[in-house]
């Protein structure tokens, strides 16, 4: 059955607009609760208890209320940490023994989206039967329990205090970030507080950047999807290096010295090598998305591969499936469950550090026998109603070009999940015949569904 408000990473969309209003996270929040309170077994009496924390978009606080409203109606009482990392919650939520976690927040979106995504006990993304059950229960009317049952709630004064320790806690003991000057890009978002902290309480000298929220600043030109705002401050503060988190605070990017931009595969390979020479590896899962020289490098290690679906949740998912421990995307989203149970901007930035202290190098010294691929990835608006995958010239033009390329290189044709587009992507070592052979099959997918 599919998922009809659920997305790959929670619920998200415009303020205002279906179904980021108020009336409909109200009933999210109850139907959530429902579902929650349905599934656990408690001790008679208590109620069961979710945890709530957000981004700094300034609609977050008409949803955070809205929310609470829900799970109150439901009889579910709830914590408010308030600007939190989506990490943050998942650890608070775990560690506080709670039955779900909620974070609010549209991530690297723009301030005028927000979304609503959910964590298990765990601290895990939910599972897809209980999101399916939330949706089915947002079909039904919403109701109340009577007053004597209904949900309280209350702040918890020390959620950023509390996640702080944690993070650190991920880092060596016996390494410490004394000497290095750190450029820190928070992307005005629900890190600013936090992430500077961290790493100024492990020894670093920290140059703050995008930490000035204003409810209506975040990702606006800064943070992971805007690199060259860290760029321009790692060279302007001659910085050792710098680091770039998203609006909410899972993902990574970083810039050298030298002003290079290493994504998620780099820094992905920069931990998994130190993994190895530690004797701690047994396998990297990336995307369909991960670059072919990644999952070539990862292969000269002797470390088994895999491909998940384009989505931290499924990367999340294979490593589960193949009892992993390390997988990301080149987006950023870097998943270290040895460290954390999902996805951490911070808790990455650590594991990257401290692979660069104990093996004495730099970012480049570390990635210099990583060499990435050519990619060429075009879009090609679609028809509704096209049917792409049983278009025989679109299926001719795809195995020309991967016989072609054979085995130095590939072709991915991947449907958008939010827009009416193809994917095209090609990859291969020699970037003439990379942008030709992408050429040539975006026509026929041109041509087809005309």
């Amino acid at each position: 059955m599919a998922r009809k408000y659920f997305g790959t990473d929670g619920v998200r969309g415009r303020v205002g607009q279906a179904p980021i209003t108020p009336e409909f996270i109200m009933r999210l929040g109850h139907a959530a609760g429902v579902t929650l309170a349905a599934r656990e077994h408690l001790p008679h009496g208590e109620r069961p208890a979710v945890l709530i924390g957000k981004d700094t978009r300034v609609s977050g606080y008409m949803l955070e209320a809205a929310l609470e409203a829900g799970f109150a109606a439901a009889g579910v009482d709830v914590m408010l940490a308030g600007p939190v990392p989506t990490p943050a919650v998942a650890y608070l939520t775990r560690a506080l023994r709670l039955q779900a976690g909620v974070v609010i927040s549209a991530s690297h979106n723009p301030f005028f989206d927000n979304g609503i995504k959910f964590f298990s006990a765990g601290g895990a993304k939910l599972p897809d039967a209980v999101e399916l059950e939330i949706e089915q229960r947002l079909e039904q009317p919403m109701g109340c329990v009577d007053s004597a049952r209904l949900g309280r709630a209350r702040r918890i004064d020390d959620a950023a205090g509390r996640y702080i320790e944690f993070c650190k806690s991920t880092f060596p003991n016996e390494l410490d970030l004394r000497g290095l000057r750190i450029a820190l890009d928070c992307a005005h978002g629900a890190a600013y507080h936090i992430a500077p902290a961290v790493f100024h309480e492990l020894g670093a000298e920290v140059v703050p950047v995008g930490v000035e929220p204003n409810g209506l600043n975040i990702n606006d030109g800064v943070g992971a999807t805007r690199p060259e705002n860290l760029r321009n401050a790692v060279l302007a503060n001659a910085a050792d290096l710098g680091i770039a988190l998203d609006g909410d605070g899972d993902r990574l990017i970083m810039v050298d010295r030298a002003g290079e931009i290493y994504d998620g595969d780099k820094l992905l390979y920069v931990i998994a090598r130190a993994r190895h020479a530690e004797g701690r590896l047994e396998g990297v899962v990336g995307t369909l998305m991960s670059n072919l020289g990644f999952e070539h490098a990862i292969g000269r290690l002797g470390v088994p591969f895999a491909r998940a679906r384009v989505g931290d949740r499924y990367v999340l998912e294979t490593l589960h499936e193949r009892g992993w421990k390390l997988g990301g995307e080149n987006s950023g989203h870097i998943i270290c469950l040895d460290r954390h149970t999902t996805g951490d901007g911070i808790v990455s930035a650590l594991q990257v550090l401290a692979a660069l202290k104990q093996r004495g190098e730099e970012l480049a010294g570390a990635c210099a026998d990583l060499a990435f691929y050519p990619q060429r990835l075009i879009n090609v608006r679609l028809s509704a109603a096209f049917d792409w995958q049983s278009d025989r010239d679109i299926a001719a033009a795809r195995a020309s070009a991967e016989a072609e390329l054979g085995d130095s290189g590939r072709v991915l044709l991947r449907p958008s999940g939010t827009e009416p587009l193809l994917r095209v992507m090609v990859e291969g070592r020699d970037a003439t015949q990379v942008e030709r052979l992408a050429e040539q099959i975006a026509e026929a997918v041109k041509q087809a569904s005309e």
